[in-house]
């Protein structure tokens, strides 16, 4: 299969395309190479085994030269994280959704009707809460004067009773709670319009917290493991927000290409014209205090054990774990790297400069 990854040089995108080779498959890299996430890349910066073509998705002409001969589409292009400010906001639209909205048209244009989104479980906002009176309950936005008071856990909106988190299934109604998130939302809707129109087939597969070797280093828009293994190289302790208490689903990059590897190859005619969604995560969460002391036992320091602040950024959400069963259950994926592997791995691999 000829599968066209956007933002395939960048952190998730370069392992799917290690992935398609290793699968016989063949890549055609399109990235932007935008300097927030490579700052210092070569070009070209794929192996050999994949075609390489230097553009943004928001150039059509580009786009269509590249579907050439394409027989799916795997979506990675995307600003991501939560970026500095509100500032930020039409940086975040421009490359998320006009870039995917004419990546679309393109593929519609050359008859192309495979699509793998990268989702995300911010589309989500805060995760599943159970009230011991009020059952499932979705609490409303965290209020800056509670976070201030280090009162982080949300309430139950109906009695103010404290709420017990759980899982959240791909049927949960959205609620994105950033620029970001309802970036990455309307990605979905672009995708389900796509489908709908061409009688094309699509997955979004909607990442938890990934993390492993490539990731973005020193920039706001880094994950929050990444940040971390910096400040330990840098011989500092990771500042971790809120109380350290916030759960996350944190899922090894391997894994992940893994997951759009098989997606890929769900798609054939027997599919319906519909877009379907999938949580990737690792089923088992952890949480943000705890990978922090995971990666700085990894480095040996007693001096750079985790400093937790109490602050906070209002776009945050407290706890967000993923059920990722219809995965499991429809396309085969097993994670095959635990928290405990994969957070040394990823230690390791920052001593290396990778």
């Amino acid at each position: 299969m000829r599968v066209l990854v956007t933002g395939g040089a960048g952190f998730i995108g370069s392992h799917i395309v290690e992935r398609l080779i290793s699968d016989g498959h063949e890549p055609v890299v399109l990235d932007a190479l935008l300097p927030a996430a490579h700052p210092n890349a070569p070009v070209p910066p794929v192996r050999a085994g994949a075609e390489w073509v230097h553009a943004d998705v928001r150039d059509a002409e580009a786009v269509r030269r590249a579907l050439r001969g394409v027989d799916a589409v795997c979506h990675q292009a995307a600003m991501v994280g939560l970026g500095k400010d509100f500032a930020d906001a039409p940086a975040y639209v421009g490359c998320n959704d006009l870039g995917t909205a004419v990546l679309f048209a393109e593929m519609a244009g050359a008859g192309v009707g495979r699509l793998v989104l990268a989702g995300s479980m911010v589309v989500y906002g805060e995760g599943r809460y159970d009230c011991p009176r009020h059952g499932t309950v979705r609490p409303g936005p965290r209020a800056a004067d509670r976070l201030e008071a280090g009162r982080f856990e949300p309430q139950c909106p109906d009695c103010g009773a404290e709420l017990v988190p759980g899982l959240v299934a791909e049927d949960a109604p959205a609620d994105p709670r950033n620029v970001y998130a309802t970036t990455k939302l309307a990605q979905e809707h672009l995708a389900a319009a796509w489908a709908r129109t061409t009688g094309g087939r699509a997955v979004s597969l909607r990442y938890h917290n990934v993390y492993g070797p490539g990731m973005p280093r020193n920039t706001p828009y880094a994950g929050v493991a990444s940040l971390f293994r910096s400040a330990l190289a840098r011989g500092e302790a990771p500042r971790v927000f809120e109380d350290g208490g916030q759960r996350r689903d944190f899922v090894h990059v391997r894994d992940v290409a893994a997951a759009n590897a098989l997606a890929l190859e769900s798609l054939d005619e027997r599919a319906p014209a519909a877009l379907t969604a999938y949580n990737v995560g690792s089923g088992d969460p952890h949480t943000v205090g705890e990978m922090a002391t995971a990666l700085a036992a990894a480095y040996g320091g007693q001096r750079q054990r985790p400093v937790v602040t109490g602050e906070f950024r209002l776009g945050d959400v407290r706890h967000i774990t993923a059920d990722s069963a219809r995965l499991r259950a429809e396309l085969g994926w097993r994670p095959q790297t635990d928290f405990a592997t994969g957070m040394a791995g990823f230690a390791v691999s920052g001593l290396r400069g990778e």
